[in-house]
C-alpha cells in the first residue's frame, strides 16, 4: 500500500515538472525574460514566509505555502490566463477544475482531496490564508512591472484603473502591504510607466 502511494506521488512529481514550461506574461525583475509558473510559485512561497508578519489576521503559514505552491498547477492543462486579458475571464473556470481533478488525481486519494480543497480555498479567497496568498499573487507581478519600466502594463497598454482594480485585492490580506502597493502604483503613474486614461 505504501509503495503504491509512493508510485503515485512520484508520478505526480514528474507531472508537475511541466509547470516549468508554462510561460507567464510578466518578466523577471529587471529582465526581458518571461517568468514561468514554477518560478512564480517559488517566489510567492518565499514572499509568504518573509512577509507573513504583515498579515492583518493570524494565518497558518504552512497552509499559505501550500496554496501558493499549488494554485497554478492547473495551468499545466488549462494554460496561463493573463490577468489583464480582455477576452477570457481570470476566475476559477470549469476548465481549471477539470485540470485540478486530473493532475491532483495522480496522487493517493487523501492527498488528491487535500490538494483540490486547498486549490479551491485559494480560488474562493475567503479564509485568512487565502486572502494573504492572493495578496502575494497580486504583489509579485506589481513588483516585476515596476522594475521593468511598466512591463506588461506598457506592453499591453493596460490603464491605471484596471491595474488598481486588480491589485486592490492585496488589501484583503494586508493593509500595510496594500499601502505600499498603492504607493507603487501611484509612483508608476508619476514616472509615466502606467497611464491614466
Amino acid at each position: 500500500m505504501i509503495y503504491n502511494d509512493l508510485i503515485k506521488q512520484v508520478a505526480f512529481i514528474k507531472e508537475i515538472d511541466k509547470l516549468k514550461y508554462i510561460v507567464r506574461k510578466t518578466k523577471l525583475f529587471n529582465s526581458d525574460r518571461n517568468e514561468n509558473d514554477a518560478e512564480h510559485s517559488w517566489h510567492l512561497a518565499m514572499m509568504s514566509i518573509v512577509l507573513a508578519s504583515h498579515s492583518d489576521k493570524p494565518i497558518d503559514v504552512l497552509k499559505v505555502l501550500k496554496m501558493v505552491l499549488i494554485h497554478d498547477i492547473v495551468e499545466i492543462d488549462a494554460g496561463d490566463t493573463f490577468i489583464y486579458d480582455t477576452t477570457k475571464s481570470h476566475t476559477n473556470t470549469e476548465e481549471e477544475l477539470i485540470a485540478a481533478k486530473r493532475i491532483f488525481g495522480l496522487l493517493p486519494a487523501s492527498q488528491a482531496e487535500e490538494f483540490i480543497e486547498i486549490w479551491k480555498e485559494f480560488e474562493d479567497g475567503i479564509t485568512n490564508e487565502a486572502k494573504f496568498a492572493r495578496s502575494m499573487d497580486r504583489l509579485e507581478p506589481l513588483l516585476q512591472n515596476t522594475s521593468n519600466n511598466g512591463g506588461t502594463w506598457a506592453e499591453f497598454n493596460v490603464p491605471y484603473q484596471k491595474v488598481y482594480d486588480k491589485k486592490k485585492v492585496i488589501k484583503n490580506g494586508s493593509s500595510v502591504i496594500w499601502a505600499y502597493a498603492e504607493n507603487l502604483i501611484n509612483e508608476s503613474v508619476e514616472k509615466g510607466i502606467l497611464k491614466k486614461e
